[in-house]
């Protein structure tokens, strides 16, 4: 159980400075205070790094990147960030809007020339709610890859990564100054470490049932897609501290994962001109709001199930993604020439699922809106053969958290920071807003690697006496 323990007992062994967690928000904040000459200690629960980050497809919005101006693609942190606010309609705090976007190019640019990560733009479709290609990822376009680079990144500048390593308690002076951690081992023994900086980089909360059912009760009946040790300890020690919390119904979900073998499948099969009808072949809701929002559209129809309906040349789109071609591998993706016989793979009504088909190509040609609201103007008719994928809505993470200041020093309800505690990725709250509809593509990773970069570079000045 979480829990903070407030002592002034001294350690026998103490470092600079701790970070908890092992997902892209901790690694990369390791990195950063390294370069700055400080020795981190990172700690991880599981057996090897991995976190939520590993789950994702690894994509990190970013502006004014040398990536978009080699493509030709004209950004500014401005532009992101307004349409960062535009889809959470103003709810996130504009100035760690602002600090984000103008953090995440430069950061990004860093790994690639300091640590060999090698990103490039995907050029070829755009996410909802972006106004400009900004999208990096790795070669696979998979989590795995951003998170096997980073932890070499880290084995390479000599960063201690203690894993199987679960820490459950912190110790606090009385005025709540982070004083060391407890970490739990597998066989049950206890460590005690000293530090004089931490870094909150390990959760978000979408594994606690209890918390999911209190802060986000449209979800409480989702399938959980996220890291199962994202348990909400970061919030709880925050709680404990007197740390201000911001947005805790916020989150990503997401209305495509592969049911019933839980792969993510890419949102490109909706936005270059695919659609969702539920088992009786027909739509129910705007696709193209975001894939967040769609996750509770999908779970209110027979089964909490949908199909997704596209064509070859999305799926050849959708393949320069790991996800996707294991769908294909899984055999999740049905193939058909006609609309008959992929309602019959569907086992969908034919006359409904060719009448919903007519439809969305008619919006195409005259370049209209539907009942939805969905407008296809400039949308690309679907062009036999046929895909369909069956899939079911989930929760990936949670977007709510721990309120920091342009430091990422995690702040008291009061508006004081707490000087030596610093709060990246899950831990802290994010730029999405306080459901799920705020959520732009990429924020999720946008926060947790602008923030890393931000908190240890951060404690590190702090570290430095600066």
């Amino acid at each position: 159980m979480s829990r903070v323990e407030f002592s002034d007992r001294e350690f026998e062994l103490s470092v600079p400075l701790v970070i908890i967690g092992g997902g892209a928000a901790g690694l990369v904040a390791a990195l950063s205070a390294k370069a700055e000459g400080i020795d981190p200690l990172v700690l991880e629960r599981d057996a090897v790094p991995r976190g939520s980050t590993a789950l994702s497809a690894g994509l990190i919005p970013a502006p004014g990147t040398r990536w978009q101006r080699a493509a030709g693609v004209i950004d500014t942190p401005e532009t992101f960030a307004a349409d960062i606010l535009h889809k959470a309609d103003d709810e996130p705090d504009p100035n760690l809007v602002r600090l984000v976007t103008k953090t995440i190019g430069p950061t990004l640019e860093w790994l690639a020339e300091a640590h060999g990560l090698p990103f490039s733009l995907v050029d070829n479709f755009r996410y909802p709610g972006h106004s400009e290609l900004r999208m990096h990822g790795l070669p696979s376009r998979s989590g795995e890859e951003l998170i096997d680079r980073l932890r070499t990144a880290c084995e390479q500048a000599g960063i201690d990564i203690l894993t199987d390593a679960h820490v459950d308690t912190l110790i606090a002076s009385a005025g709540g100054e982070i004083r060391g951690i407890v970490v739990e081992r597998p066989d049950g023994s206890r460590e005690e470490i000293g530090c004089d900086a931490l870094i909150l980089a390990c959760n978000g909360y979408g594994g606690n049932p209890a918390l999911v059912a209190e802060h986000i009760p449209s979800m409480r009946e989702a399938t959980y897609f996220g890291h199962p040790g994202n348990q909400g300890d970061a919030l709880i020690w925050g709680e404990a501290l007197d740390a201000a919390t911001r947005h805790l119904g916020g989150h990503q979900g997401h209305g495509s994962v592969a049911h019933p073998v839980g792969i993510l499948i890419s949102w490109a099969t909706v936005m270059e001109g695919g659609f969702q009808v539920n088992a009786e072949g027909r739509r129910f809701s705007n696709e193209a709001k975001g894939y967040s929002e769609q996750a509770a559209n999908v779970l209110t129809q027979p089964d909490g199930i949908a199909w997704t309906v596209f064509d070859a040349r999305i799926a050849d789109i959708a393949r320069q993604f790991e996800d996707f071609r294991q769908a294909e591998q899984a055999k999740a993706i049905v193939a058909a020439d006609t609309i008959e016989e992929l309602a019959a793979k569907m086992q969908v009504d034919p006359a409904a699922l060719s009448s919903t088909f007519n439809d969305v190509e008619e919006g195409k040609s005259l370049g209209r809106s539907d009942p939805f609201g969905r407008n296809f103007a400039s949308v690309p008719r679907l062009i036999a053969p046929y895909r369909a994928v069956k899939v079911t809505g989930a929760l990936f993470h949670t977007q709510g958290g721990l309120a920091t200041d342009g430091q990422a020093r995690v702040v008291r309800q009061d508006g004081s920071a707490i000087e030596n505690l610093f709060a990246a990725g899950g831990a802290a709250c994010g730029v999405s807003g306080s459901g799920a509809s705020g959520y732009l593509s990429g924020n999720g990773l946008l926060t947790a690697v602008a923030l890393g970069r931000v908190s240890g570079l951060s404690a590190a000045n702090m570290l430095h006496g600066a």
